[in-house]
C-alpha cells in the first residue's frame, strides 16, 4: 500500500490512543529547548527528544505566526497553516499580508485556515513539523499525531522577540547566517530611523484597542513592541499600580489587559499609539465618550501603528519601522 496510507493510519491510531491525554499536551508549560551542536542534532524539550540526522529540507509550519520568521531566515518551508482568511491582516489563504508574497514566490503551499489538519500536513511528506506551544494558532494538542508523520517541535513564541525566535529556528535549520543577516538589516534600519524622527509628547500609552466597552491590551516594556519603542527613544507610560499586574491572559508578560471599566485610568500617556490598527480606528477612539476627555486624545496625540503590528516577525517589524518613520518624520 502507499506510504501515505500508513501515515494516515498511524495518525488515526494515535488519536485513539491519546484522546484522554490531549489536555496534558495542551496545558503543560514548555521548557526551554536544549539543542545539541552539530549534526546529527538532538532537540530536547518538555515533549521529549527529537533527533535530526541532517538539516531539514521539507518543513511544514502549523503556526502562521512562526511562518514569517521561517521565511525571514530562508528556511526550507514547503507549506504552512493559515489564519482566518480574508481579514485586515490575512489574505484568502490565511497568510499574513506582510509576508504572503514572499511565501508564494518561494512556493509555500497553504494547508488550511484556522483549525489544524493532520491529514493535510501528512500529504506534504515533511521531514520536520513546527508547532506553536501557545496562541490562537497552537496545534499542540495534535502533537502525537504529527509526530507519527515526522519529527515535530513545539516552540513557544509568546516569550521571545522575533530575533530570538529567528536564532532558535536557525540553529535547528542550519540557517544561522541568514538569521544574522535579517537581524542586521533590521538593526541598521532602526538606528537610521532613530536619527530622523521627532518623538510625539512623552510618555506614550501603547495598546491594542478593542472598542468602546471592551477596553484593550497594553504593551509592557518586555513586549517586542515595547522594546522597539524603547530603542527608538520612546518612554512607555506606566499603568496605575492597581492595574500593573492585571495579567488575565495566563503568564504572558508582554501585555496587560484592561477592561472598559478601568480603561480610561490605564491611558496615562501624553500620546497614544494604537497597534493592530489603521487610521480608521483613530476616529473611533476620539469618539469614545469614556476616554475622549483624556489629554492625549482631546489634543489629537493618537497614532495608528498598522494592522500588522500585533504579532511582530521580521516583516511586520520592518513595516512598523516604516510606519513610525512616516508618522513621526521630522
Amino acid at each position: 500500500m502507499p506510504r501515505l496510507f500508513f501515515l494516515l493510519l498511524g495518525i488515526l491510531f494515535s488519536m485513539l490512543l491519546t484522546g484522554c491525554n490531549d489536555q496534558t499536551a495542551e496545558t503543560a508549560s514548555e521548557a526551554d529547548l536544549t539543542i545539541s551542536q552539530g549534526w546529527p542534532k538532538t532537540i530536547t524539550s518538555h515533549y521529549g527528544k527529537v533527533t535530526l540526522s541532517e538539516p531539514p529540507k521539507r518543513i511544514v509550519s502549523t503556526s502562521v505566526s512562526i511562518t514569517g520568521t521561517l521565511l525571514a531566515i530562508d528556511a526550507p518551508l514547503i507549506a504552512s497553516g493559515g489564519s482566518r482568511p480574508n481579514t485586515h491582516v490575512a489574505d484568502q489563504n490565511g497568510f499574513f499580508y506582510q509576508w504572503n508574497q514572499v511565501a508564494y514566490t518561494r512556493g509555500v503551499k497553504p494547508l488550511y485556515q484556522g483549525v489544524a489538519n493532520a491529514e493535510a500536513v501528512a500529504k506534504q511528506k515533511p521531514d520536520l513539523i513546527i508547532v506553536s506551544a501557545t496562541g490562537g494558532d497552537s496545534a499542540a494538542k495534535l502533537y502525537r499525531q504529527f509526530s507519527t508523520i515526522a519529527p515535530t517541535l513545539v516552540i513557544n513564541y509568546d516569550d521571545k522577540s522575533w530575533q530570538t525566535l529567528a536564532r532558535l529556528l536557525a540553529s535547528i535549520t542550519d540557517r544561522e547566517k541568514q538569521a544574522e543577516s535579517a537581524i542586521t538589516k533590521f538593526d541598521t534600519e532602526l538606528t537610521a530611523l532613530k536619527a530622523r524622527i521627532s518623538l510625539p509628547p512623552q510618555p506614550v500609552s501603547a495598546l491594542v484597542y478593542y472598542g468602546d466597552n471592551r477596553g484593550g491590551n497594553f504593551w509592557t516594556k518586555d513586549s517586542a513592541q515595547g522594546q522597539i519603542l524603547n530603542a527608538l527613544g520612546f518612554t512607555l507610560s506606566p499603568l496605575p499600580d492597581a492595574l500593573k499586574h492585571n495579567h488575565q491572559m495566563g503568564q504572558r508578560q508582554d501585555i496587560v489587559p484592561v477592561n472598559g471599566e478601568n480603561f480610561a485610568d490605564a491611558i496615562t500617556g501624553r500620546s497614544v499609539l494604537l497597534f493592530a490598527a489603521d487610521n480608521s480606528l483613530i476616529k473611533q477612539v476620539k469618539h469614545n465618550k469614556f476616554i475622549a476627555h483624556l489629554p492625549a486624545i482631546s489634543q489629537g496625540h493618537v497614532f495608528a501603528m498598522g494592522n500588522d503590528s500585533f504579532r511582530l516577525d521580521y516583516y511586520s517589524s520592518m513595516n512598523l519601522l516604516a510606519t513610525l518613520g512616516k508618522t513621526f518624520s521630522r
